[in-house]
């Protein structure tokens, strides 16, 4: 829930060149399915049900989609040329804006699809993975009945977008090897595309 709170403060925070709507259209739907899910289930999120799985995924894909078009918006940005693109302070600040959604977004993603979600996970690991941690391909390093969390997804993101390929955890499944690839491409295009930019600016 951190994460996602965590978004919409970004959101708000993006320069508007970056948005496609009023600041605070996205955060308000986001805070909506956000309250929607801890309705339904105040603790921990380990009921299963399709309807709060729905909810879920709908939030995630809101704040991806958010976040790579506010990317698209950035590059195209920095393509054109404009009064952002000429301070490198507030270039850098909407780069790193743009780069931090990205990855809480992804991050997200891997914690909501990997094995059927939070809820599928607290309750039985299935026998094939989406992805493969260290605990899981290593159980003896581990304590018994490992389970990733949030930190674990948050951390796979965090390694995909500085390291632009898998780390310790392997994508197995096509959805996550082609998510990780997205990820890579956008982080590599936005450090790329902004430190180059912000280094002319400053020469």
């Amino acid at each position: 829930m951190a994460a996602v709170l965590v978004a919409m403060v970004l959101t708000l925070a993006r320069p508007k060149d970056m948005r496609v709507a009023p600041a605070y259209v996205l955060p308000a739907v986001e805070a909506v399915l956000l309250a929607v899910l801890i309705v339904r289930d105040p603790g921990r999120i380990d009921k299963r049900s399709s309807f709060l799985r729905g909810v879920s995924i709908a939030v995630v894909a809101l704040l991806v989609l958010d976040a790579m078009v506010a990317t698209v918006r950035l590059i195209t940005a920095l393509i054109r040329g404009g009064s952002m693109t000429n301070s490198p302070e507030a270039l850098l600040v909407a780069g790193g804006i743009v780069w931090l959604s990205n990855l809480i977004g992804f991050a997200l993603l891997y914690w909501e699809l990997d094995a059927g979600g939070a809820a599928n996970r607290a309750h039985r690991m299935p026998q094939y993975l989406d992805l493969a941690f260290t605990q899981q391909l290593s159980p003896e390093i581990a304590r018994p009945d490992w389970r990733p969390g949030f930190g674990d997804y948050l951390y796979l993101a965090m390694t995909t977008s500085t390291a632009f390929s898998p780390t310790d955890v392997m994508p197995l499944a096509l959805w996550a090897k082609m998510s990780m690839g997205l990820q890579s491409l956008i982080s590599l295009a936005v450090v790329g595309l902004v430190v180059a930019r912000a280094v002319n600016v400053f020469t």
